[in-house]
């Protein structure tokens, strides 16, 4: 792939709009050119900067009390506007009412978009790493000790590794990966011949705790917070089995 052509189609990569044959030659360019690398590192932070900036702004104190003050002192210069004062609060009730509940539907839409847009991401990153060997380790052990320092240096927090070979989930490694605009960790297990990612970053102020599931393409995804952090596990094993997972990494 050219650099013009990767160019052209790096915002819809970005923005999850390709098909996965796209997104990994785009992927094996953007590792060979620095260049284009550079682009797309620009555009995810300018997209990731959007995503968190806030579209709601509070109502300014005493917005309220001083427009009935300008009312009443209408009011007083002549009486004979008082049917037409009764008219404009209730049109500017109605305004109200209308922007915030426009507001609260732009918020609830752009909540369920990103929610939908980091489902995306979580299962092309699992897809890649399964199809390209370069992706699916930076460091391949299964000691929990040898997997959880490497991480060290590379991520500002310390992602909690637990061996669970005992229970049929032997870790097999980890790497780096990018999801939601941030670096974040990646380990792998394993249960038979079914391969589980288990992605692990930060949570932010306010992010929802109670666990969530999605089915995309396939792939089951769970996602939970917990002290602070973000999990979400990934992989084609069936359902119960995967939750099976997620409660010994809860445990």
């Amino acid at each position: 792939m050219t650099c013009a052509l990767t160019q052209t189609l790096v915002h819809g990569y970005v923005d999850g709009e390709l098909d996965l044959i796209k997104c990994l030659e785009i992927e094996r360019h953007l590792e060979a050119c620095p260049a284009c690398a550079q682009a797309h590192a620009d555009l995810e932070a300018l997209r990731a900067a959007v995503q968190n900036s806030s579209l709601y702004s509070e109502t300014p104190p005493g917005l309220a009390k001083r427009v009935q003050s300008s009312l009443r002192e209408a009011s007083q210069e002549d009486r004979s506007v008082g049917l037409s004062r009764r008219r404009v609060l209730a049109v500017a009730a109605s305004l109200a009412l209308i922007t915030a509940g426009g507001w609260g539907l732009v918020r609830v839409l752009s909540v369920r978009s990103a929610d939908g847009f980091l489902t995306q991401e979580l299962v092309a990153s699992h897809v890649r790493s399964q199809m390209l060997a370069s992706h699916r380790f930076d460091v391949a052990s299964s000691d929990p000790h040898t997997v959880k320092p490497w991480f060290e240096g590379k991520l500002d927090f310390s992602p909690t590794v637990k061996d669970l070979v005992a229970q049929g989930f032997p870790l097999i490694g980890g790497r780096l990966d990018y999801l939601h605009g941030r670096a974040v960790a990646a380990l792998v297990y394993q249960r038979r011949k079914h391969t589980i990612n288990l992605f692990i970053w930060p949570s932010s102020p306010g992010d929802e705790a109670v666990p969530k599931s999605a089915t995309r393409q396939g792939f089951h995804i769970l996602e939970w917070t917990r002290s602070g952090m973000t999990f979400c596990a990934v992989s084609d094993l069936n359902e119960n089995e995967l939750q099976d997972f997620v409660l010994l990494i809860q445990g």
